[in-house]
Parts: structure tokens; sequence; C-alpha cells
């Protein structure tokens, strides 16, 4: 099973494209699965002839698990056991399968099939399934042996809203029948607390992934504060949000301080040339967040970072990444601020060593000095910029002189 996001730690198999025996290409599509974050198809590592199958479809294993085993010696154009012994069965069920046809009267022709009611279906499939109020039993499959995909409980959802009736217009007023529970402290009746429920599947990969990283990394956080003031006028000039545009201050940094552009495994701290961005993009409350990755994010610009992030975005939401798109990134940039907050402390994302934390963008006083060093209290665009960052690979001394590169590039951007 191969590993599919940093939060991913299991998959589901939803179909085997080959069967034992058939033969297989190298980087052909073997088999499908699906995880709380993406359906992927899997390609063969090498070209063979499958062996073994050893996870069934409707299976949930961890990352690393072996799904299936191929001989890369065996040649193709050989049958497979079922194809060689395919002849000699038909041959044995005709003589048999005669006097019943003969002895049997005409059969009523069959009703349409229906869906089977024991089913299973696939994570992704069940999460879209219940974010639009549909059960999966009443969708027809299009995949082998009628399985449910995403696109079919879509054009499901699709279908129901096209034929739904015209509603009328809604009365102006209707009275709310929601009544209050009783207040404990009033003695109108005894409280009922609300029952609970267990955390969905993502939340829990993502705090297991968060608690083991809180438990590996010796996790330090330092804030500097930055004006923002040539960052906002650019990014008006260039119809772009200010994120782009502090994404690229910070990779510039990572250049000129690659320590932190980083993985650091058990002992290993390797340091990378090129800057694959992580940026972090929420799903919505149940569905936590996933981090697409821009790759060489040194060779873009202000606005091809905007449009790139903008799309990984589209299609994360859309559920529609691959598993390249979000692995192998090394260093993450995250942006709680667009809803409003103004500090925070990050988790590292393992194994990089640091991550970068942008706050709410607010307008406050602030201590001017113009060119002739006189002071003066003026009102300026102003953001917290956090760096969490593993003390095993570095030091607080180096964590506090990238934040000071980043606010140099910030404070002194020109378009």
């Amino acid at each position: 099973m191969p590993q599919m996001g940093v939060s991913v730690v299991e998959g589901t198999v939803v179909e085997w494209r080959k069967r034992r025996g058939d033969w297989v290409e190298s980087d052909e599509t073997i088999a499908e699965v699906s995880t709380d974050k993406i359906d992927t198809e899997i390609p063969s590592p090498a070209a063979g002839r499958v062996v073994e199958i050893l996870v069934d479809v409707g299976t949930t294993v961890e990352v690393g698990v072996t799904l299936a085993r191929i001989a890369t010696d065996a040649r193709p154009g050989e049958p497979h056991d079922a194809e060689r012994d395919a002849p000699q069965a038909q041959v044995a069920a005709a003589p048999a399968q005669e006097p019943a046809a003969a002895a049997s009267p005409p059969k009523a022709p069959a009703a349409p099939a229906q869906p089977p009611r024991n089913r299973r279906y696939s994570p992704v499939v069940q999460r879209i399934a219940r974010e639009h109020d549909v059960d999966p039993n009443e969708v027809q499959g299009s995949g082998r042996d009628g399985r449910v995909s995403k696109r079919d409980v879509m054009a499901y959802v699709e279908n129901q809203r096209l034929s739904a009736p015209a509603q009328n217009d809604p009365p102006l007023h209707i009275e709310s029948p929601y009544r209050a529970d009783p207040d404990p402290g009033t003695g109108d009746g005894p409280y009922v607390p609300p029952e609970g429920r267990p955390l969905s599947r993502m939340r829990q990969l993502i705090g297991q992934h968060m608690h083991r990283s809180q438990q590996t990394a010796a996790t330090c956080t330092t804030w500097i504060e930055v004006d923002v003031s040539r960052i906002e006028l650019a990014r008006k000039q260039k119809n772009i949000t200010a994120m782009p545009l502090i994404a690229r201050c910070a990779i510039g940094a990572l250049v000129e301080f690659p320590q932190l552009n980083a993985w650091l495994e058990d002992d290993i701290h390797t340091v990378h040339e090129q800057v694959n961005l992580g940026v972090a993009v929420t799903l919505g409350d149940d569905d936590g967040l996933i981090v697409p990755v821009v790759r060489s994010a040194q060779d873009l610009s202000p606005e091809g970072l905007a449009r790139r992030i903008r799309e990984l975005a589209r299609r994360a939401r859309a559920r529609q990444l691959t598993p390249d798109e979000v692995q192998g990134a090394t260093f993450t940039l995250t942006n709680p601020g667009q809803f409003g907050s103004i500090m925070a402390t990050p988790v590292i994302s393992q194994p990089q060593v640091a991550i970068l934390d942008v706050e709410a963008i607010t307008k406050r006083p602030v201590v001017v000095t113009d060119a002739f060093g006189a002071d003066a209290i003026a009102i300026r665009p102003m953001v917290i910029l956090g760096l969490s960052w593993d003390h095993r690979a570095l030091d607080g001394a180096l964590a506090a002189r990238f934040l000071a590169n980043i606010k140099q590039r910030v404070e002194s951007y020109e378009s």
C-alpha cells in the first residue's frame, strides 16, 4: 500500500484490474485504492505475471503492506490456470445443460437488476454519499461487478437535483419548531447532555500524525511581526492574494537558509536543493486538511505560485489529487489567518524540520521612523509570522535569522 500523504496511514482496495495469472506491464494499472483523502489507481512497479493477490477487495490495510506479488521472470502469452482449464469445463458442462434446457419451461423475462444491498464502498464514496444524504445502495455502479465510484454518486446526485419538482416560493415567515433544552439552573426539568459521537476517520488520522510529530520533534516556536504595506500594494497591482507574495519571500529565505528546507529522519539531516512547498488546504470541518505540494517552487513567480496554489486547492476540495501531489514536501506553509486568527503554534509535518504560520493581516497603530530618524505613529497593515522548528536540527538563533530574512524581504518588496 503506497504512502499517499503525510496523514494517510491506511488505504482500502476497491478494485483489482488484474487477477492471479494475468500479465501486467510496468506502470500499467493493477488496482484501485481509496483513502479518506484520495481515490487513486496503483501502477505496477514492474512487468511480469501476477502470481499472488494478498489483499481482497474491500480490505483496509496500513501503508507499506504488500498487496500482490509479481513474477518478473515470467513470459507474456502464457495462459493462466483459469484459461487453461476453461475448455474442458465448458465441454463437460454442455451435455448436462442440454437436458436441463429441454425439461425446463420457458422463463419469463428477468426483472431489471437492482443494486445489491451488501456492497462495500470506498471511504470517499461513503463520505460523498453522507454529504449529499444519499443511500449508496440506490446508486448504480459503473465499475467492475457494479462497483460504485465517486463519479457514480455525483451523477446520481445531479440526476436527483434535475428531476426534483420545482419548489413554490416559501412563505414570508415560518415559526421555528426549535425549543431550547431546559436550563439546568432553572429547575425546569433534568438536563440531558447531548450524545457524543466518535471522531471521523480523518480526524483520527490527523490526530495520530500530529501526536506522533509532537512525540518525535523537539518543537519550539518563534514569532516575528512584519509590516506588509508593500505586499498589500503589490497584491492589488497583481490582483492576487497576499499568500503567494509572502510565500515567495519565504522561498527566497529558504534558498538562503537551506538548513530549514530539510528532513530529519532519525539522526539523518537531509538538506534539499529544490523547495517543494507544502501548502495546507482545509477540506471542511469534518474532513480535516490536506497538504498538496508545489514542486520546484523556487522557480515560480508570485503569479505562478498563486495559480498553482489555487489549482491544487480546487483539486484537493474536489478529491482529485494524485498521490504524487501530496508527498515529498520539504517545507510547509499554513495560513489560518484567513479565518481571522492572529497567533498560533503549528505542528511540524514529519520528517520536515520547520513550518511557517501566516496569520491575519490587521491594520493597527505602530511606531515608524522616517528617513531623518524621526519617530511617528502611523496606521500600518501588520502580520505575525510564526515558525515552529525542530530543536534537534536547528537552533533558536538560526530560526530567528530565517524569520528576520523573511521580514526584510516582505518589508522591502518591490513588484
